[in-house]
């Protein structure tokens, strides 16, 4: 008896397969599992549900999404910024002059150090970045002092109920070794935050002599920082939450917050702090 060859056996399971029973798709409430994770089709993907488009009304009429802004506890923001280094320009990091043979040529004092953190600060908002916010193109920033632009930061921050949970940076450049100059850019930067030095840290790197940066052309800094929702707000719950007799704690805005009877009351108006735990209401 003749071996079949690879290819008869290829056709063979091919015309075997195709005699099966069709596969078919699971109703849409039904759970699909995939690698012991289970999930659902959507209901749009059904076959009664696309039937039930094709008959209805060739005008569809959609209502607009909308947005909702969430408040969460905790944002995360990373700020990059890079400048040239050029003779006959004042080399200013973290809002302190330097001593160098260079500076940084940009439209403002060139601190690249106060544009990351501003930047960084933006984007755990979910703002545009301070090249849109300050642009270069506005002759009021000409030669600006960076400090103005981290002040804007930090009342954007403000207003949006955040304060620096932690910020740490990272300077890289060549020369000039600042090593000495650390405490007191960190220190400045601090105050120019309104934040504790403890929750600012400042690092310094050379390039290893590679590229613009290792070859003392360019000066760059990133930043990343944390912003934590502010505690102690004052809310007016009015009824919205019983009369406190022991610590409790209640849910409001997707916010879980914390309070007893030892906090300052008036009226309805209770401080109550927030709690990050996800125990809900008892």
């Amino acid at each position: 008896m003749a071996m079949a060859t690879s290819t008869q056996l290829s056709s063979s399971l091919f015309h075997s397969q195709i005699t099966k029973k069709p596969f078919l798709l699971p109703p849409a409430a039904a759970p699909i599992s995939v690698h012991g994770f289970s999930t659902r089709r959507p209901k749009s993907l059904s076959f009664s549900s696309v039937s039930a488009s094709a008959a209805s009304s060739a005008v569809d009429v959609t209502e607009p999404v909308k947005k909702s802004v969430r408040t969460l506890p905790f944002r995360v923001g990373h700020g990059f910024d890079l400048h040239r280094l050029e003779r006959g320009y004042p080399l200013i990091i973290g809002g302190i002059d330097i001593p160098h043979d260079r500076g940084c040529e940009a439209h403002s004092d060139g601190d690249v150090l106060l544009h990351c953190v501003v930047d960084a600060i933006l984007g755990a908002l979910g703002l545009p970045d301070i090249g849109q916010i300050f642009p270069d193109s506005d002759p009021k920033w000409k030669g600006a002092a960076s400090s103005v632009f981290i002040k804007e930061a930090v009342r954007l921050m403000d207003e949006a109920g955040y304060e620096i949970g932690n910020l740490d940076a990272t300077l890289i450049l060549q020369r000039p070794k600042i090593s000495s100059h650390k405490e007191t850019i960190r220190s400045n930067l601090s105050k120019l935050l309104g934040a504790d030095p403890s929750v600012v840290n400042l690092k310094a790197k050379t390039h290893e002599k590679v590229d613009s940066l290792g070859e003392n052309r360019s000066i760059a800094a990133h930043t990343v920082i944390l912003l934590m929702k502010k505690t102690g707000h004052i809310l007016d719950v009015g009824n919205m939450v019983p009369k406190l007799t022991s610590v409790r704690q209640f849910r409001l805005n997707s916010m879980l917050y914390v309070s007893g009877p030892m906090g300052p009351t008036k009226g309805n108006t209770r401080i109550f702090t927030y709690c990050p735990s996800t125990t809900p209401y008892a």
